[in-house]
C-alpha cells in the first residue's frame, strides 16, 4: 500500500478486527503496551480500543518525551531565561508544561523572551540574527530529535558561533522499558514499539526485550491498519508461545536504523550516568549530554544550574498515568482541574499525553453521548 487512506480502509479494517477476534483466547486477558506517545493518539483518535475485544487491555507507555521531563528541569531552563540578555527558544509543545512558577508562556507574558521554533536550526538562526542576545535552544525528545540537534551543534561550532547554546533534555527510550519491566506492579504481555523512535535506532535494540524478558515487540506504524496490523502481530506469537522482535513498519523503519543519524549523535553525545524521569525516578544512563568537545555550547556548562527537584502536586497522579498503573481518567484531578486548558501535569500538555489524548477524544465522545440522550429523552 501507498497511500494514506488504504491504511483507513473500513474494508480492511474489519477485516484486521475479525482476525484479532479470531486470535484472543476468550480465556485470557491481553495486557499490551504501546510505548510511544504518538501510538496513544491515533488508538484515541481513531477509537481503535472500541473495535477490539474486551480482553485485550491497550496499555500508555512513556514515550512521550513533553510528559515524562520532570518540573526541574523545566524550572531550570526558565532559571537561565531569566537573565535579560538570554532568548528561551523551544518547540511549541513545551510552551504550555508547567513549571513550579509557571509554564514558558507564562514567564513570557512577565517579559521572559521566550520564542517558538520548528527546529533547533531555526534556534540557531536567532542567534545569528539576534548577535547581541544569547540564544538557548531547550532541547527534547528522544532519539527521533537527538540528531537533529546534533548537527545543529555542529554547525555552531563549524560557524564558532558562540551566542548559541543547547539545553540538553534528549532521553532515551530502552532505559525506560526496561525500568517498565523492572517495576513490580506491571505486568504485560508484549509491546507494541515506537515508529518514530525506530527510524533512527531500528529495531536490533529490542531484542533484549524478546530473549531476556520473553516479551513479543512489534514495530508499528502509525495509521489504524498499522497497529490493527501489530496487534495481530502479537497475537500470533503469544498464540505460538513465540518471543521476537518484528518490524510491520518497514516502510520506514529499517532494521539497523538510521547510520548516519546515529553517527552524528554519537559524535555529539553521550550518555548521562542518571536523568530523572517524571513518574519513574531516576533511570540510570537514560538520557543524553553533550560532550566536552561541544561545551562552549552547552547550555549547563555555560549557566549556573540551579539544579532543581520538584515533586509533582500531590494531588496530580501522573507518575501512576505514565508507567500505565492507571488509565487517564482514574486520576482524581482529570477533566475537573486539570484539562487541556489548565493542566496540572505534563500528560494534559502536549497532544501525544495519554491524558490529552484520553480528553479530547474518548472523554468528549461520552459527553457527546450524554447530550444525545439528555436531548432525545427532552
Amino acid at each position: 500500500m501507498r497511500y494514506v487512506d488504504e491504511f483507513r480502509d473500513p474494508d480492511l479494517i474489519t477485516k484486521a478486527s475479525e482476525e484479532i477476534y479470531r486470535l484472543a483466547d476468550p480465556e485470557r486477558h491481553y495486557r499490551i503496551m504501546e510505548v510511544c506517545g504518538g501510538h496513544t493518539h491515533a488508538i484515541y483518535r481513531f477509537g481503535l480500543k472500541d473495535i477490539l475485544p474486551s480482553n485485550i487491555e491497550l496499555i500508555h507507555g512513556p514515550g512521550c518525551p513533553v510528559c515524562v521531563l520532570p518540573m526541574g528541569r523545566i524550572d531550570d531552563g526558565l532559571a537561565v531565561a531569566s537573565n535579560s540578555d538570554v532568548i528561551f527558544a523551544a518547540f511549541g509543545d513545551m510552551m504550555r508544561v508547567p513549571g513550579t512558577h509557571g509554564s514558558p508562556f507564562e514567564h513570557k507574558a512577565r517579559g521572559t523572551d521566550v520564542r517558538i521554533v520548528y527546529s533547533p536550526a531555526d534556534a540557531l538562526q536567532l542567534a545569528r540574527k539576534n548577535p547581541d542576545k544569547h540564544v538557548m535552544f531547550f532541547a527534547i525528545g528522544f532519539e527521533t530529535t537527538a540528531p537533529s540537534t546534533a548537527l545543529t551543534l555542529i554547525r555552531a561550532k563549524a560557524e564558532d558561533l558562540k551566542n548559541f547554546s543547547v539545553f540538553c533534555n534528549h532521553v532515551t527510550i530502552i532505559p525506560a522499558i526496561r525500568a517498565i519491566l523492572d517495576s513490580p506492579d506491571m505486568r504485560l504481555d508484549g509491546f507494541i514499539g515506537p515508529g518514530h523512535v525506530s527510524t533512527v535506532i531500528g529495531c536490533r535494540p529490542y531484542e533484549w526485550i524478546a530473549r531476556s524478558e520473553r516479551k513479543p515487540v512489534v514495530t508499528s506504524g502509525f495509521e489504524p491498519l498499522d497497529l490493527l496490523q501489530s496487534i495481530v502481530m502479537l497475537l500470533r506469537q503469544l498464540q505460538a508461545g513465540e518471543a521476537r522482535v518484528e518490524n510491520q513498519y518497514k516502510r520506514v523503519v529499517p532494521w539497523e536504523g538510521n547510520r548516519a543519524a546515529l553517527k552524528v549523535m554519537a559524535e555529539v553525545f553521550q550518555l548521562r550516568p542518571y536523568f530523572e524521569w517524571r513518574g519513574l525516578g531516576f533511570i540510570s544512563q537514560s538520557a543524553l549530554k553533550i560532550r566536552d568537545e561541544y561545551a562552549e555550547w552547552d547550555a549547563e556548562q555555560r549557566f549556573p544550574i540551579p539544579g532543581t527537584r520538584v515533586t509533582d502536586p500531590k494531588a496530580a497522579q501522573c507518575g501512576e498515568v505514565l508507567k500505565g498503573v492507571l488509565k487517564p481518567a482514574q486520576c482524581k484531578l482529570f477533566g475537573k482541574e486539570c484539562t487541556p486548558e489548565r493542566p496540572i501535569g505534563a500528560l494534559m500538555v502536549s497532544s501525544e499525553g495519554s491524558c490529552a489524548a484520553y480528553y479530547n477524544y474518548e472523554h468528549r465522545k461520552a459527553a457527546a453521548a450524554l447530550v444525545t440522550s439528555i436531548s432525545s429523552v427532552a
